[in-house]
């Protein structure tokens, strides 16, 4: 099992400090430097997770961030790699994909039913019934998948920042280190990505550079010229040098005139028998916990090879004290210093060999290795069987090349390296390092040196270096993959449990293109991207399939590089977020805030049914400030606004409110709205508060077009707030506030005044979009609290309520009022709308008539109308699909919901709907919502659901 060791030097943790951490309800501790993976490893933790489709368990195996192994939920944040995040005092860190426990998870037993779930299967089964294709789906959702959403958390705070460069380097390891000082010295400006929390690359863990890494990275930190972001991953590579990187929740968005790629290699797994149990772990992933954070990953451990690395690895292991059962070596010899040092010390080393099994069930208990032929191919002999608790692979790499491919590079595979290597690259890109071939160290270093200069000298510093180096093979080489007989499950694809198997059963069905594999059997397609999987992959398929690897071909590298949240991609909200001048009162009566528009506005402030019934029995009140507020002078008005809105104003009277349709040149509904006659030359325009600047936009653009003359537009928005008191008992609270007189007769519905307000003079609205007798006050902004106060004050005897956006959406529903935006949308005209009532086609001209008029002759195919549910308590969401059989007897979308609440008024549910003409022109004709898999009726109802006649607004 894996314990601390003894003090290493170099690691990064702070042994001094410890503070504590939860995982799945239980304490352990950790030390500063460490990460989750770290903390719990060094606890004894071997199993991390369950697997995507047979719920397996699964530990560490990369440590590099590189695989899916280790995605854990810290806190209500999904699929973190614990490998990678740092541990935090009192974090709280759980398991994913599995229940009732990661210990024991029932849906284990999927392992032993693999045979009936082959790759595909999920094109092939639980296709008929069809009736019965919502549970199958609830039944794989549930199973597969890894971490879920909480959908109640709100996003952190993201943002994005650009930068530029001259050169940027990728990768801060000694390659990117010797480039970026380089390009560097010659008076470039240089800037240094780099994924790790601390510069270095492989030398922080594999201790090959000693004081020559320490030296690079000072030298690079005491530069001006040179800008080191560290724990800086860039996740993909656009034309023209176009980078973009990721550090936490900020995305980078980089120009730089040259790129140098020195991004490393990723280490390859190796197929076998139970390849995938905890204990079973990469080379540089033990040499990441031993020398980074004190950890042995073992007690007991066997080391498989086939290249010089694995002897390191095991070196390492021994020296920090543990045990090497022996080294199972794929090639005939080799004649590094440190593996005849294991020899000597009495460490058994079995040559041309190889593991053929893990051995345990929850957990590497022993192995099973084998010889080899000259084939490759495992020979017919009895195994042998060691017992061991961990098995450290080190047979081969992967250079790490997405980058460059998604630039436009291109690579070939090289026989002799058995690598793919660089072929052609664009001009200002450039690879260095172990990228581009070298896995000696001095090699790196002059290859960065190179890479440098040359990038410096594409950008116009210095002169570019003539160097050749040759790539140093003969001492990391790569054997060939082999096939690997067994009977147990062998995984190519550790992110979606695709096994060896799977992948000759879909060359077998035809899909032997490695595009169309990678899509069939989904191989790749996890959160690794590719990185433990492709190079096995096209391995055992060039096999298979007797072709080449260099013929079977490489998948396209598309961005981003490794999974990237949607709040990165999306940074910091840009658009202004305003708030009304009451905004405060709500958040401090506890009102949830939603987004209209620009705007934040009081969602509801407890119960949105309540504050419907206070409207449509007392009293309640509601901040409109939201509104656009716009105050038109000059003789020119009436002309601008008939050719602008779809109705007549030349006949408004003085004193007189008259509700408004916009339409754009196209016959569009673009916004409604009042507007109140309140001078012989001043008048008084609102818009919806989503339409509020688009609609002043659209104003300025036919006055400044030749539609301006004789008018002044001001934007009152900001300056102005308003209220809409509403309710059979507003007139008596605000009667208590002014001297005004609000009968009925002096005030009318649809009319305006100038009133004074609790001694603040207002524009006084005499409109109602709640369908009940209301007023609205337009009053200056600064005065707006004082005065919403006053009402408030006012209306204590009558059981004044406020009401959020929630109650005013039902009320208006109740009365089939529609809302621009939400019921209309981008080809909605005002006929289809059922605001027919509103277009005057008989004026001299306005924007859309033409289009307008043709509709009139022609008619509309849709129609916007009211319904109600045959099933009272059935609301269908917003968006839900119509449908109806077709002359095939098939289902095909006919209509969609555009607006559903239940109505605590009438107790039943209802709402606004599109629906073909001929079904919607009959009062009570029926038809077909699905909802949840099912299918529910509904029943077209014509004009207001309340108070049909408008009795209460004029009362």
């Amino acid at each position: 099992m894996s314990h601390r060791t003894d003090p290493i030097p170099g690691e990064t943790i702070d042994r001094n400090f410890t503070f504590r951490f939860t995982f799945d309800g239980k304490t352990h501790n950790g030390h500063p430097g460490d990460t989750i993976a770290s903390a719990l490893a060094a606890a004894g933790i071997r199993l991390f997770s369950r697997s995507f489709k047979y719920h397996r368990p699964r530990g560490l195996l990369c440590c590099s961030g590189a695989c899916p192994n280790c995605l854990v939920r810290v806190g209500k944040e999904p699929n973190v790699r614990a490998c990678q995040r740092a541990l935090k005092k009192d974090m709280v860190v759980h398991s994913q994909n599995a229940w009732p426990s990661l210990r024991f998870d029932l849906l284990s037993w999927l392992g032993k039913a693999g045979r009936f779930m082959p790759v595909g299967f999920y094109y092939k089964t639980f296709m008929r019934p069809a009736s019965l294709w919502p549970l199958f789906e609830r039944f794989l959702r549930r199973a597969a998948g890894l971490g879920w959403v909480d959908l109640d958390t709100r996003s952190g705070p993201h943002d994005k920042k650009y930068m530029q460069a001259d050169v940027t380097v990728v990768g801060g390891g000694p390659a990117g280190l010797s480039a970026a000082l380089a390009a560097e010295a010659t008076g470039a400006r240089v800037l240094l990505l780099d994924d790790q929390p601390e510069l270095g690359g492989h030398l922080r863990y594999s201790h090959m550079g000693g004081i020559r890494s320490e030296e690079l990275i000072k030298r690079v930190s005491a530069s001006a010229n040179i800008q080191s972001m560290p724990q800086t991953e860039a996740i993909g590579l656009y034309q023209d040098n176009w980078i973009a990187a990721q550090r936490e929740n900020r995305l980078f968005k980089i120009r730089s005139r040259a790129v140098i790629l020195a991004t490393g290699l990723h280490e390859n797994p190796l197929v076998f028998d139970n390849n995938d149990l905890p204990g079973v772990l990469l080379g540089s992933a033990a040499q990441r916990l031993l020398h980074l954070h004190g950890v042995a990953p073992a007690r007991k451990a066997l080391v498989v090879t086939a290249n010089d690395d694995g002897w390191l690895v095991a070196s390492d292991l021994h020296r920090a004290g543990v045990e090497i059962i022996g080294v199972v070596e794929e090639r005939n010899t080799t004649e590094t210093r440190v593996a005849a040092e294991l020899e000597a010390s009495g460490i058994p080393c079995w040559f041309r060999h190889t593991i053929i099994r893990a051995q345990g069930n929850s957990q590497v208990t022993g192995a099973r290795i084998a010889p080899l032929d000259i084939d490759d191919n495992v020979e017919i002999r009895i195994p042998t069987e060691v017992s061991c608790d961990a098995i450290v692979i080190s047979v081969g790499w992967t250079p790490t090349l997405e980058l460059m491919h998604m630039a436009g590079g291109t690579s070939h595979y090289d026989e002799r390296r058995c690598e793919f290597s660089v072929s052609d690259l664009p001009a200002s890109l450039f690879v260095a390092g172990r990228a581009n071939g070298g896995h000696d160290l001095k090699w790196q270093i002059d290859d960065g040196e190179r890479a440098g200069r040359t990038a410096a000298a594409y950008c116009g510093y210095g002169e570019a270096s003539d160097t050749v180096l040759e790539s140093t093979t003969h001492t990391r080489r790569t054997s060939p993959r082999v096939v690997i007989p067994g009977g147990k499950k062998r995984f190519l694809c550790f992110c979606e449990d695709v096994t060896n198997q799977d992948l000759e059963t879909s060359l077998d069905e035809g899909y032997d293109s490695i595009e169309l594999l990678k899509r069939y059997s989904t191989i790749s397609m996890g959160p690794c991207q590719g990185k433990m999987c492709s190079a096995n992959t096209i391995h055992l398929c060039a096999r298979v399939s007797a072709r080449s690897v260099a013929n079977t071909g490489r998948t396209t590298s598309r961005p981003p590089v490794s999974p990237v949240s949607l709040g990165v991609l999306a940074g910091q909200r840009m658009e202004p977020v305003r708030l009304s001048a009451l905004h405060q009162w709500h958040v401090n009566r506890g009102a949830p805030m939603i987004v209209a528009g620009p705007w934040l506005r009081p969602e509801h402030y407890g119960d949105p049914a309540a504050e419907v019934c206070a409207v449509r029995q007392k009293v309640g009140i509601i901040d409109v400030s939201t509104l656009g507020k716009y105050r038109l002078t000059g003789s020119g008005v009436p002309q601008f606004l008939e050719r602008i809105y779809v109705n007549q104003w030349h006949k408004l009277a003085l004193g007189r409110v008259r509700y408004g349709v916009m339409c754009n040149d196209e016959g569009v509904v673009l916004d409604d709205g009042v507007c109140a006659r309140i001078g012989e030359k001043e008048w008084y325009l609102s818009t919806t508060s989503s339409g509020a600047s688009a609609i002043e936009q659209w104003m300025q653009w036919w006055m400044q077009s030749g539609w301006g003359e004789g008018v002044h537009l001001v934007d009152l928005t900001d300056d102005n707030s308003a209220f809409n008191l509403a309710g059979p008992m507003s007139r008596k609270v605000l009667q208590r506030l002014t001297d005004f007189d609000l009968s009925n007769d002096n005030l009318p519905y649809m009319s305006t005044s100038s009133v004074a307000i609790a001694g603040v003079t207002c524009k006084l609205l005499r409109i109602g979009f709640t369908g009940e007798l209301s007023y609205e006050i337009h009053c200056p902004s600064g005065f707006a609290l004082y005065l919403w106060e006053e009402i408030m004050n006012s209306g204590f005897d009558f059981a004044i309520q406020p009401f959020g956006v929630e109650a005013q959406r039902i009320l208006r529903l109740e009365k089939a009022h529609i809302i621009v935006g939400q019921d209309t949308d981008a080809i909605t005209d005002p006929f289809s709308a059922n605001m027919a009532w509103a277009v005057k086609l008989d004026k001299r001209d306005f924007l859309g008539k033409h289009e307008l008029a043709r509709l009139a002759t022609q008619g509309t195919k849709q129609l916007l109308v009211g319904f109600k549910m045959k099933k009272t308590n059935r609301t269908p969401d917003e968006g839900m699909q119509i449908v109806e059989q077709n002359g095939s007897g098939d289902l095909e979308i006919v209509g969609w919901i555009t607006s559903s609440r239940f109505s605590p008024t009438l107790r039943e549910s209802i709402g606004l709907c599109w629906l073909p003409r001929e079904k919607a022109e009959q009062q009570g004709s029926t038809f077909q919502i699905y909802m949840d898999g099912e299918f529910e009726e509904g029943e077209v109802s014509h004009g207001p659901f309340y108070d049909p006649h408008g009795e209460r607004l004029r009362s």
